[in-house]
């Protein structure tokens, strides 16, 4: 698959032990992605974030939070993105899901 030129960047925020159907959700979220030949999605770790409860969840020495933020980027075409948001709709119970134009430069593998 070959992405350049205009396409969109859609971010999901979900909490860490967020579950859909027993599985984490951004698990589940990353397999709805590669199930629907998205181009690639990245799972990010957050160490320190709060979001619509308001409450501050943490990681370090002193603070074992066991629900930190994730954040989901996706980079690939609108029209393959937009197939995709329903699916993911119904999945995410609680977080943010936002959508951006960006211009890809550069997609290429090795291999």
């Amino acid at each position: 698959m070959k992405i350049t030129g205009e396409a969109v960047l859609l971010r999901i925020f979900v909490g860490e032990t967020d579950r859909t159907d027993g599985k984490l959700t951004y698990k589940k979220i990353v397999e709805i992605l590669r199930e629907n030949d998205v181009a690639g999605a990245t799972v990010f770790r957050g160490i320190l974030g709060y979001g619509a409860s308001s409450r501050i969840h943490e990681a370090g020495i002193l603070s074992l939070s066991s629900d930190l933020p994730v954040v989901i980027e996706v980079v690939d075409k609108k029209e393959r993105i937009d197939k995709v948001l329903p699916l993911l709709d119904n999945i995410i119970k609680s977080g943010l899901i936002t959508m951006e134009k960006v211009n890809v430069i550069k997609y290429t593998a090795e291999g």
